[in-house]
């Protein structure tokens, strides 16, 4: 999964990752066990020792103790400070990203593909195609950190309401257009120092209150 630059540094502010990707089997596995899943989200805010979690969450501190174990060594969670009470010394680790996405690449073969979906007006297809940028970002997030670079992307996110079928298809034929004037236009197959781009245009319907 992507790790953070600086994670081991205790006791001073640390870098931290907006998202991390998970896509390791054991990680995945980890993070989605109903309890770790519960300390995970608490150490996403404000870091805490075994003790602290264990009063949170009224569970032995050495059960809290060895769960932390575990989602620390799939580096999901880091020790940030040691803090010493008389003979005792506290420990109080960290989530190490504000929040977490499951990449496809989490389950190996079985993970959503979109070569292996025909129907390309699917939501089946949708799901891969977003499945397919979860697990390639992921991996250039790791690749950028370790180089101490950012991974160049661009996000559209905006909202409209179609008065009907018809519009809705006239709007889609329309950007399809506009989408492959753009591309003719920028596209440079033989540029020496060029480097790839994936584009990819998706749309569904907005979830409300209503939706089953």
């Amino acid at each position: 999964m992507a790790l953070l630059t600086n994670k081991t540094v205790k006791g001073r502010v640390r870098r931290m990752e907006n998202v991390a990707v998970i896509d390791e089997a054991k990680a995945a596995e980890t993070a989605l066990d109903p309890l770790r899943a519960q300390i995970l989200a608490r150490l996403v805010d404000t870091p805490a020792s075994a003790a602290t979690l264990a009063a949170d969450l009224d569970l032995p501190r050495q059960r809290v103790g060895y769960h932390l174990g575990k989602l620390a060594e799939q580096g999901l969670v880091v020790e940030v400070e040691t803090v010493r009470h008389g003979g005792l010394t506290e420990r109080r680790f960290a989530a190490t990203a504000r929040s977490f996405v499951l990449s496809p690449g989490a389950l190996g073969s079985a993970g959503a593909d979109p070569s292996r979906i025909r129907d390309r007006l699917s939501a089946g297809y949708l799901l891969a195609l977003a499945g397919r940028a979860i697990t390639e970002v992921g991996a250039l997030m790791r690749g950028a950190a370790q180089a101490g670079k950012q991974v160049p992307t661009l996000s559209i996110d905006t909202e409209l309401r179609f008065s009907s079928p018809d519009q809705r298809s006239r709007f889609v034929d329309e950007l399809n257009a506009a989408v492959l004037d753009l591309v003719a236009r920028y596209h440079e197959e033989s540029a020496p120092d060029g480097r790839d781009y994936r584009l990819v245009v998706l749309s569904h319907p907005r979830p409300t209150e209503e939706s089953p």
